[in-house]
């Protein structure tokens, strides 16, 4: 029998960290500590060394972005640990900010979102297997940003709707259900896309798909 998955949860409302933590233990994950503060946050983390912390971004002490900078030290500290980004507010630089050169192990959700608990119970079970779960509306605010000489011109519309998805953390066979399409297609496509980035046969697929993914980002 597989092994709950361990989280820590850090929120400063009371009836929210509740409502959280009802919906994560309904889901069967286990929430081994929850706390009101980065500082705890930061220790928490260390004490328990749980599969994924899940913050939000707005905590005390300083009621900022103490929340992502805690998930930014854990990240730092705990290579293997997921980590889970809570937001009120689509800004898409905290996203980034959190997925540095690596978006594996890494989520970023709006906080109206985590009212479906599926897409909270999902995004932490891929995160905690080492994938990400970044916020649809995030990417899609990234995908409006451009750069001169982009990489990605070269992509078809196609090729881009399924990058975007590998983005949010689907993999192959969940992009496929989510476009009607067999997963053969979709590994054509993901193809296509590492040849047009120029990503090297050498490195292995789940590398390729990581440095796919921040060339994404970064566009």
């Amino acid at each position: 029998m597989k092994a709950a998955i361990r989280a820590v949860l850090g929120e400063d409302q009371p009836i929210v960290r509740e409502g959280v933590t009802m919906i994560l233990t309904r889901a069967g994950i286990n929430v081994v500590s929850a706390v009101d503060n980065a500082v705890d946050l930061v220790q928490a983390a260390a004490e328990h060394r749980p599969d994924v912390v899940i913050t939000d971004i707005q905590m005390p002490p300083g009621l900022a972005d103490d929340g992502l900078r805690a998930a930014l030290q854990i990240r730092a500290a705990h290579p293997g640990m997921g980590v889970i980004v809570l937001s009120q507010y689509l800004e898409a630089s905290y996203a980034l900010d959190l997925v540095g050169d690596n978006p594996r192990g890494v989520g970023y959700l709006l906080k109206e979102k985590v009212a479906k608990p599926e897409i909270l119970s999902d995004a932490v079970e891929r995160v905690a297997s080492g994938g990400s779960a970044l916020d649809s509306d995030v990417i899609a605010t990234l995908v409006g940003r451009k750069r001169a000489a982009d990489p990605l011109d070269q992509l078809t519309p196609k090729e881009r709707e399924v990058l975007a998805l590998m983005a949010e953390g689907h993999s192959n066979a969940g992009i496929a259900a989510k476009l009607v399409v067999t997963v053969p297609a979709i590994e054509r496509h993901v193809t296509g896309i590492f040849l047009k980035l120029g990503l090297q046969q050498a490195e292995s697929s789940q590398h390729r798909r990581v440095l796919a993914v921040l060339e994404y980002l970064k566009s």
